[in-house]
Protein backbone atom coordinates (compact mmCIF):
# COMPACT_ATOMS: atom_id res chain seq x y z
CA UNK A 1 0.00 0.00 0.00
CA UNK A 2 0.90 3.39 -0.88
CA UNK A 3 1.96 5.98 1.71
CA UNK A 4 -0.71 8.25 2.58
CA UNK A 5 -0.34 11.78 1.55
CA UNK A 6 0.24 14.21 4.42
CA UNK A 7 -0.83 17.36 2.81
CA UNK A 8 -3.79 19.05 4.15
CA UNK A 9 -7.07 17.01 2.19
CA UNK A 10 -10.42 17.37 3.44
CA UNK A 11 -12.87 15.28 5.13
CA UNK A 12 -14.95 11.96 3.38
CA UNK A 13 -18.38 12.67 1.96
CA UNK A 14 -20.58 9.59 3.01
CA UNK A 15 -22.82 8.14 0.67
CA UNK A 16 -25.90 6.55 2.28
CA UNK A 17 -27.58 4.61 -0.07
CA UNK A 18 -27.03 4.59 -3.93
CA UNK A 19 -29.91 3.73 -6.70
CA UNK A 20 -28.90 2.64 -10.28
CA UNK A 21 -30.94 1.16 -13.71
CA UNK A 22 -29.32 1.26 -16.81
CA UNK A 23 -28.19 -1.98 -19.14
CA UNK A 24 -26.71 -3.60 -16.39
CA UNK A 25 -29.97 -3.75 -14.89
CA UNK A 26 -31.79 -2.38 -11.75
CA UNK A 27 -31.59 -4.82 -8.76
CA UNK A 28 -28.27 -6.50 -7.23
CA UNK A 29 -29.36 -10.15 -8.61
CA UNK A 30 -29.13 -8.45 -11.65
CA UNK A 31 -26.13 -6.21 -12.06
CA UNK A 32 -23.76 -8.05 -9.50
CA UNK A 33 -23.60 -11.22 -12.09
CA UNK A 34 -23.58 -9.08 -15.17
CA UNK A 35 -20.57 -7.03 -13.60
CA UNK A 36 -18.40 -10.27 -12.69
CA UNK A 37 -18.85 -11.78 -16.10
CA UNK A 38 -18.29 -8.47 -17.65
CA UNK A 39 -21.12 -8.86 -20.44
CA UNK A 40 -24.68 -7.53 -20.38
CA UNK A 41 -27.72 -8.76 -22.70
CA UNK A 42 -29.47 -5.11 -22.86
CA UNK A 43 -26.41 -4.25 -24.76
CA UNK A 44 -28.22 -4.77 -27.96
CA UNK A 45 -27.93 -4.12 -31.49
CA UNK A 46 -30.56 -2.01 -32.94
CA UNK A 47 -31.34 -0.33 -36.60
CA UNK A 48 -33.27 2.55 -37.37
CA UNK A 49 -31.76 4.75 -35.23
CA UNK A 50 -29.02 5.98 -37.08
CA UNK A 51 -29.36 8.51 -40.16
CA UNK A 52 -27.28 6.59 -42.52
CA UNK A 53 -29.19 3.28 -42.42
CA UNK A 54 -26.29 1.73 -40.71
CA UNK A 55 -26.55 -0.45 -37.24
CA UNK A 56 -25.44 0.44 -33.69
CA UNK A 57 -24.97 -1.13 -30.61
CA UNK A 58 -26.87 0.43 -27.90
CA UNK A 59 -27.24 0.26 -24.08
CA UNK A 60 -30.88 0.02 -23.03
CA UNK A 61 -32.27 0.37 -19.35
CA UNK A 62 -34.80 -2.88 -19.87
CA UNK A 63 -37.76 -3.25 -17.79
CA UNK A 64 -41.07 -1.23 -16.93
CA UNK A 65 -40.67 2.08 -15.95
CA UNK A 66 -42.37 4.10 -12.94
CA UNK A 67 -45.54 6.64 -13.96
CA UNK A 68 -44.45 9.62 -12.70
CA UNK A 69 -46.97 11.22 -10.02
CA UNK A 70 -50.41 12.55 -11.29
CA UNK A 71 -49.24 16.19 -9.67
CA UNK A 72 -46.22 15.69 -11.70
CA UNK A 73 -47.35 15.29 -15.45
CA UNK A 74 -45.58 18.78 -16.54
CA UNK A 75 -42.71 16.60 -16.19
CA UNK A 76 -43.21 13.86 -18.39
CA UNK A 77 -40.30 12.05 -19.84
CA UNK A 78 -38.18 8.84 -20.17
CA UNK A 79 -35.75 10.80 -18.99
CA UNK A 80 -37.64 11.21 -15.82
CA UNK A 81 -39.06 7.91 -15.51
CA UNK A 82 -35.34 6.35 -15.56
CA UNK A 83 -34.38 8.87 -13.05
CA UNK A 84 -37.07 7.92 -10.80
CA UNK A 85 -36.76 4.68 -11.51
CA UNK A 86 -33.19 4.86 -9.49
CA UNK A 87 -34.08 7.66 -7.22
CA UNK A 88 -36.87 5.36 -5.65
CA UNK A 89 -34.31 2.93 -4.61
CA UNK A 90 -33.27 5.57 -2.47
CA UNK A 91 -36.08 7.20 -1.40
CA UNK A 92 -36.08 6.15 2.38
CA UNK A 93 -32.89 7.97 3.03
CA UNK A 94 -33.74 10.87 1.13
CA UNK A 95 -36.95 11.30 3.37
CA UNK A 96 -35.41 10.74 6.33
CA UNK A 97 -32.64 13.11 5.34
CA UNK A 98 -35.51 15.79 4.94
CA UNK A 99 -37.47 14.87 8.16
CA UNK A 100 -33.49 15.22 10.07
CA UNK A 101 -32.67 18.89 8.69
CA UNK A 102 -35.68 20.28 7.37
CA UNK A 103 -36.12 20.40 3.13
CA UNK A 104 -34.36 23.63 3.09
CA UNK A 105 -31.48 22.02 4.07
CA UNK A 106 -31.26 19.21 1.71
CA UNK A 107 -29.80 20.01 -2.26
CA UNK A 108 -29.96 18.50 -5.80
CA UNK A 109 -27.32 18.64 -7.90
CA UNK A 110 -27.39 16.53 -10.81
CA UNK A 111 -26.25 16.30 -13.93
CA UNK A 112 -27.64 15.31 -17.77
CA UNK A 113 -27.04 16.06 -21.39
CA UNK A 114 -29.95 15.31 -22.95
CA UNK A 115 -32.78 15.80 -20.89
CA UNK A 116 -36.14 15.34 -22.11
CA UNK A 117 -34.70 15.35 -25.84
CA UNK A 118 -36.30 12.18 -27.00
CA UNK A 119 -39.45 13.53 -26.25
CA UNK A 120 -38.85 16.44 -27.88
CA UNK A 121 -37.66 14.28 -31.26
CA UNK A 122 -41.44 12.35 -31.42
CA UNK A 123 -43.42 15.57 -30.43
CA UNK A 124 -41.37 16.57 -33.76
CA UNK A 125 -42.52 13.70 -35.77
CA UNK A 126 -45.96 14.80 -34.49
CA UNK A 127 -45.57 17.96 -35.45
CA UNK A 128 -44.83 16.78 -39.08
CA UNK A 129 -47.09 14.06 -39.21
CA UNK A 130 -50.32 16.21 -38.04
CA UNK A 131 -49.26 19.56 -37.86
CA UNK A 132 -49.08 20.40 -34.55
CA UNK A 133 -47.13 19.46 -31.24
CA UNK A 134 -48.72 16.72 -28.80
CA UNK A 135 -50.40 18.48 -26.00
CA UNK A 136 -48.70 17.00 -23.28
CA UNK A 137 -45.85 18.62 -25.12
CA UNK A 138 -43.95 21.58 -23.69
CA UNK A 139 -40.11 22.89 -24.73
CA UNK A 140 -39.41 22.75 -21.04
CA UNK A 141 -39.21 19.07 -21.36
CA UNK A 142 -36.23 19.33 -23.02
CA UNK A 143 -34.81 21.60 -20.84
CA UNK A 144 -31.17 20.71 -19.27
CA UNK A 145 -32.11 22.12 -15.65
CA UNK A 146 -35.52 20.16 -16.01
CA UNK A 147 -34.07 17.18 -14.47
CA UNK A 148 -32.83 18.66 -11.21
CA UNK A 149 -36.35 20.57 -10.90
CA UNK A 150 -37.88 17.28 -11.17
CA UNK A 151 -36.10 15.48 -8.43
CA UNK A 152 -36.17 18.64 -5.86
CA UNK A 153 -39.92 18.53 -6.27
CA UNK A 154 -41.10 14.86 -6.48
CA UNK A 155 -39.31 15.08 -2.94
CA UNK A 156 -40.43 18.32 -1.76
CA UNK A 157 -36.63 19.56 -1.37
CA UNK A 158 -36.28 23.25 -1.16
CA UNK A 159 -32.76 23.80 -0.75
CA UNK A 160 -30.19 24.83 -3.81
CA UNK A 161 -31.21 22.95 -6.89
CA UNK A 162 -29.23 22.89 -10.07
CA UNK A 163 -28.36 20.54 -13.20
CA UNK A 164 -24.70 20.85 -14.14
CA UNK A 165 -24.52 19.69 -17.98
CA UNK A 166 -20.83 19.45 -19.25
CA UNK A 167 -20.97 16.41 -21.61
CA UNK A 168 -19.71 13.46 -20.11
CA UNK A 169 -18.32 14.36 -16.87
CA UNK A 170 -21.40 16.12 -16.09
CA UNK A 171 -22.89 13.71 -13.27
CA UNK A 172 -19.22 13.25 -12.17
CA UNK A 173 -18.94 17.05 -11.07
CA UNK A 174 -21.62 16.97 -9.13
CA UNK A 175 -20.07 15.09 -6.38
CA UNK A 176 -17.65 17.97 -6.64
CA UNK A 177 -20.02 20.67 -6.51
CA UNK A 178 -21.89 18.75 -3.47
CA UNK A 179 -18.85 18.60 -1.59
CA UNK A 180 -18.98 22.44 -1.87
CA UNK A 181 -21.95 23.47 -0.61
CA UNK A 182 -21.57 20.77 2.22
CA UNK A 183 -18.15 22.01 3.56
CA UNK A 184 -19.31 25.85 3.32
CA UNK A 185 -22.71 24.49 5.63
CA UNK A 186 -24.86 25.99 3.21
CA UNK A 187 -26.55 22.03 3.07
CA UNK A 188 -26.71 19.14 5.17
CA UNK A 189 -27.42 16.75 2.68
CA UNK A 190 -27.76 16.74 -1.26
CA UNK A 191 -28.80 14.38 -3.28
CA UNK A 192 -26.52 13.76 -6.08
CA UNK A 193 -26.67 11.72 -9.63
CA UNK A 194 -27.38 11.88 -13.07
CA UNK A 195 -29.83 10.84 -15.78
CA UNK A 196 -29.48 10.38 -19.34
CA UNK A 197 -31.84 8.31 -21.84
CA UNK A 198 -31.32 7.31 -25.31
CA UNK A 199 -31.82 9.91 -28.00
CA UNK A 200 -31.76 9.48 -32.34
CA UNK A 201 -29.72 13.12 -31.78
CA UNK A 202 -26.80 12.08 -29.60
CA UNK A 203 -26.39 8.72 -31.31
CA UNK A 204 -26.27 10.31 -35.21
CA UNK A 205 -24.05 13.07 -33.31
CA UNK A 206 -21.48 11.07 -32.62
CA UNK A 207 -21.86 9.09 -35.25
CA UNK A 208 -21.42 12.34 -37.91
CA UNK A 209 -17.59 12.34 -35.58
CA UNK A 210 -16.88 8.96 -36.58
CA UNK A 211 -17.13 8.06 -32.78
CA UNK A 212 -19.84 5.37 -33.13
CA UNK A 213 -19.09 1.65 -33.32
CA UNK A 214 -21.50 -0.75 -35.27
CA UNK A 215 -20.39 -3.69 -32.78
CA UNK A 216 -19.82 -3.75 -28.78
CA UNK A 217 -17.17 -1.58 -27.69
CA UNK A 218 -13.85 -2.77 -27.30
CA UNK A 219 -11.83 -0.24 -24.70
CA UNK A 220 -8.12 -0.50 -25.12
CA UNK A 221 -8.27 -3.40 -27.69
CA UNK A 222 -6.06 -3.09 -30.91
CA UNK A 223 -8.84 -3.60 -33.11
CA UNK A 224 -11.46 -1.16 -30.96
CA UNK A 225 -14.05 1.01 -33.18
CA UNK A 226 -15.44 3.61 -31.16
CA UNK A 227 -18.12 4.08 -28.58
CA UNK A 228 -21.61 2.44 -27.88
CA UNK A 229 -24.13 5.04 -26.13
CA UNK A 230 -26.45 4.06 -23.08
CA UNK A 231 -28.89 4.99 -21.31
CA UNK A 232 -29.02 5.41 -17.37
CA UNK A 233 -29.51 6.68 -14.34
CA UNK A 234 -27.78 6.95 -10.88
CA UNK A 235 -28.54 8.37 -7.59
CA UNK A 236 -27.04 8.99 -3.84
CA UNK A 237 -27.38 10.94 -0.74
CA UNK A 238 -24.46 12.22 0.55
CA UNK A 239 -23.36 14.01 4.20
CA UNK A 240 -20.90 14.72 6.19
CA UNK A 241 -23.01 12.24 8.80
CA UNK A 242 -21.34 8.72 8.68
CA UNK A 243 -24.13 8.22 10.94
CA UNK A 244 -26.71 9.58 9.21
CA UNK A 245 -28.13 6.57 7.16
CA UNK A 246 -31.26 4.16 7.28
CA UNK A 247 -29.00 0.70 6.51
CA UNK A 248 -26.88 -1.10 8.17
CA UNK A 249 -23.79 -1.06 6.47
CA UNK A 250 -19.98 -0.31 5.77
CA UNK A 251 -19.30 3.52 5.93
CA UNK A 252 -18.26 4.07 2.08
CA UNK A 253 -17.80 7.67 1.39
CA UNK A 254 -16.46 10.00 -1.66
CA UNK A 255 -13.23 10.31 -0.56
CA UNK A 256 -11.93 13.30 -2.20
CA UNK A 257 -12.42 14.84 -6.37
CA UNK A 258 -10.07 16.64 -8.99
CA UNK A 259 -10.85 18.21 -11.97
CA UNK A 260 -9.58 19.92 -15.01
CA UNK A 261 -10.25 21.47 -18.10
CA UNK A 262 -7.21 21.45 -20.58
CA UNK A 263 -9.16 23.39 -24.22
CA UNK A 264 -7.48 21.04 -26.39
CA UNK A 265 -10.09 20.95 -29.07
CA UNK A 266 -13.68 20.91 -29.04
CA UNK A 267 -13.98 16.97 -29.33
CA UNK A 268 -10.60 15.37 -29.09
CA UNK A 269 -9.20 14.98 -25.38
CA UNK A 270 -5.45 15.92 -25.41
CA UNK A 271 -3.31 13.47 -27.11
CA UNK A 272 -0.90 13.10 -23.93
CA UNK A 273 -3.46 13.87 -21.46
CA UNK A 274 -2.55 16.34 -19.73
CA UNK A 275 -5.65 17.39 -17.97
CA UNK A 276 -6.71 13.76 -17.53
CA UNK A 277 -3.49 13.36 -15.70
CA UNK A 278 -4.11 16.81 -13.52
CA UNK A 279 -7.88 15.31 -12.68
CA UNK A 280 -6.51 12.10 -11.39
CA UNK A 281 -3.24 13.96 -9.23
CA UNK A 282 -5.82 16.89 -7.92
CA UNK A 283 -8.41 13.80 -6.98
CA UNK A 284 -5.65 11.89 -5.17
CA UNK A 285 -4.28 15.45 -2.94
CA UNK A 286 -7.59 16.00 -1.84
CA UNK A 287 -8.21 12.67 -0.69
CA UNK A 288 -5.21 13.15 1.15
CA UNK A 289 -4.07 9.27 -0.91
CA UNK A 290 -0.80 8.11 -2.78
CA UNK A 291 -1.38 6.18 -6.01
CA UNK A 292 -0.79 3.13 -4.18
CA UNK A 293 -3.36 3.55 -2.10
CA UNK A 294 -6.17 2.66 -5.14
CA UNK A 295 -6.80 -0.82 -5.83
CA UNK A 296 -8.81 -0.44 -9.22
CA UNK A 297 -8.99 2.58 -11.78
CA UNK A 298 -13.10 2.49 -13.60
CA UNK A 299 -11.26 4.21 -16.50
CA UNK A 300 -13.57 6.49 -18.92
CA UNK A 301 -12.35 3.95 -21.39
CA UNK A 302 -14.44 4.95 -24.38
CA UNK A 303 -12.85 2.43 -27.01
CA UNK A 304 -11.95 5.51 -29.12
CA UNK A 305 -8.77 5.59 -30.39
CA UNK A 306 -8.14 9.23 -28.96
CA UNK A 307 -9.58 8.48 -25.89
CA UNK A 308 -8.02 4.93 -25.09
CA UNK A 309 -4.24 6.24 -25.73
CA UNK A 310 -4.52 8.93 -23.85
CA UNK A 311 -6.10 7.44 -20.87
CA UNK A 312 -3.13 4.77 -20.72
CA UNK A 313 -0.61 7.55 -20.92
CA UNK A 314 -1.82 9.93 -18.18
CA UNK A 315 -2.58 6.66 -16.34
CA UNK A 316 0.60 4.78 -16.58
CA UNK A 317 2.54 8.04 -15.46
CA UNK A 318 0.57 8.24 -11.96
CA UNK A 319 0.00 4.46 -11.55
CA UNK A 320 2.91 2.96 -13.37
CA UNK A 321 0.82 -0.64 -14.44
CA UNK A 322 0.44 -0.99 -10.82
CA UNK A 323 -2.97 -0.80 -10.44
CA UNK A 324 -5.95 -3.13 -11.86
CA UNK A 325 -8.34 -1.01 -14.85
CA UNK A 326 -11.00 -1.64 -16.26
CA UNK A 327 -13.88 0.32 -18.81
CA UNK A 328 -17.42 -1.10 -17.91
CA UNK A 329 -18.85 1.09 -20.33
CA UNK A 330 -19.20 -2.41 -22.83
CA UNK A 331 -21.64 -3.23 -19.88
CA UNK A 332 -23.66 0.34 -20.08
CA UNK A 333 -23.00 2.06 -22.84
CA UNK A 334 -21.23 5.25 -22.75
CA UNK A 335 -24.48 7.04 -20.72
CA UNK A 336 -22.80 10.53 -21.63
CA UNK A 337 -23.95 12.99 -18.86
CA UNK A 338 -25.09 10.50 -16.69
CA UNK A 339 -21.30 8.20 -17.01
CA UNK A 340 -20.00 9.86 -14.00
CA UNK A 341 -22.41 8.80 -11.23
CA UNK A 342 -23.13 5.45 -13.50
CA UNK A 343 -19.71 4.31 -12.82
CA UNK A 344 -19.65 5.92 -9.26
CA UNK A 345 -22.48 3.66 -8.13
CA UNK A 346 -20.79 0.90 -9.63
CA UNK A 347 -17.45 1.12 -7.18
CA UNK A 348 -19.87 1.85 -4.57
CA UNK A 349 -21.73 -2.19 -5.53
CA UNK A 350 -17.97 -3.28 -5.90
CA UNK A 351 -17.42 -1.64 -2.33
CA UNK A 352 -20.47 -2.04 -0.42
CA UNK A 353 -20.73 -6.21 -1.07
CA UNK A 354 -17.08 -7.29 -1.66
CA UNK A 355 -17.31 -7.88 -5.35
CA UNK A 356 -15.10 -8.83 -7.86
CA UNK A 357 -13.16 -5.94 -10.52
CA UNK A 358 -15.42 -5.79 -13.43
CA UNK A 359 -13.42 -7.78 -16.04
CA UNK A 360 -11.78 -5.69 -19.27
CA UNK A 361 -13.00 -8.71 -21.91
CA UNK A 362 -10.49 -9.44 -24.74
CA UNK A 363 -7.06 -8.52 -22.88
CA UNK A 364 -5.39 -10.82 -25.41
CA UNK A 365 -6.29 -7.83 -27.25
CA UNK A 366 -4.99 -5.25 -25.73
CA UNK A 367 -3.41 -2.48 -27.99
CA UNK A 368 0.13 -2.88 -27.66
CA UNK A 369 0.85 0.80 -28.68
CA UNK A 370 -0.79 2.11 -25.89
CA UNK A 371 0.99 3.04 -22.81
CA UNK A 372 1.06 -0.23 -20.24
CA UNK A 373 -1.36 -0.53 -18.17
CA UNK A 374 -2.88 -3.63 -16.43
CA UNK A 375 -6.41 -4.55 -17.38
CA UNK A 376 -8.81 -6.43 -15.17
CA UNK A 377 -8.52 -10.44 -15.13
CA UNK A 378 -11.67 -12.79 -14.02
CA UNK A 379 -11.33 -13.01 -9.93
CA UNK A 380 -9.14 -10.18 -9.31
CA UNK A 381 -10.75 -8.04 -5.88
CA UNK A 382 -9.57 -5.08 -4.35
CA UNK A 383 -6.61 -4.69 -2.46
CA UNK A 384 -6.82 -2.18 -0.77
CA UNK A 385 -10.16 0.35 0.23
CA UNK A 386 -10.19 3.06 -2.25
CA UNK A 387 -10.99 3.04 -5.99
CA UNK A 388 -10.56 5.95 -8.60
CA UNK A 389 -13.00 6.50 -11.59
CA UNK A 390 -12.48 8.96 -14.48
CA UNK A 391 -14.87 10.71 -16.43
CA UNK A 392 -13.40 12.94 -19.83
CA UNK A 393 -15.97 15.18 -21.21
CA UNK A 394 -15.70 17.50 -24.73
CA UNK A 395 -13.49 20.57 -24.31
CA UNK A 396 -10.90 18.86 -22.28
CA UNK A 397 -13.43 18.86 -19.01
CA UNK A 398 -12.17 16.03 -16.94
CA UNK A 399 -13.09 14.39 -13.99
CA UNK A 400 -11.73 12.14 -11.46
CA UNK A 401 -13.60 10.45 -8.43
CA UNK A 402 -12.24 8.63 -5.32
CA UNK A 403 -14.48 6.13 -3.58
CA UNK A 404 -13.84 3.77 -0.67
CA UNK A 405 -13.61 3.31 3.21
CA UNK A 406 -12.59 5.67 5.51
CA UNK A 407 -9.70 4.58 7.18
CA UNK A 408 -7.43 5.91 5.36
CA UNK A 409 -5.68 8.80 7.32
CA UNK A 410 -8.35 10.03 9.50
CA UNK A 411 -8.66 9.96 12.75
CA UNK A 412 -11.60 12.03 13.19
CA UNK A 413 -14.12 9.51 12.42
Amino acid sequence: MGKTNSTYHSAPIYIHGCGFHSALGWTNEQIHPRLSQGESSDMRQVSGWLNNGSDTVVGQAAGALPALPDNLGRYETRNNQLALSALLQIEQSVVHAIEKYGADRVAVIVGTSTSGIATGEKALEELFDNGSFPASYHYRQQEVGNLGEFVADYFGIHGPVYTVSTACSSSGRVFLSAKRLLNAGIVDAVVVGGADSLCKLTLNGFNGLEALSGVLCTPFSEHRKGINIGEAAAFMLLSQDRTDSVEDAPAIAFLGGGESSDAHHISAPHPEGEGAETAMRKALADAGLAPGDIGYINAHGTATPLNDAMESKAIHRVFQNAVPVSSTKPLTGHTLGAAGAVEAAICWHILRYGLELPIQKRRHDQDPSLAPITLVKAGMRLETSAILSNSFAFGGNNVSLIFGYTHFGYTHE
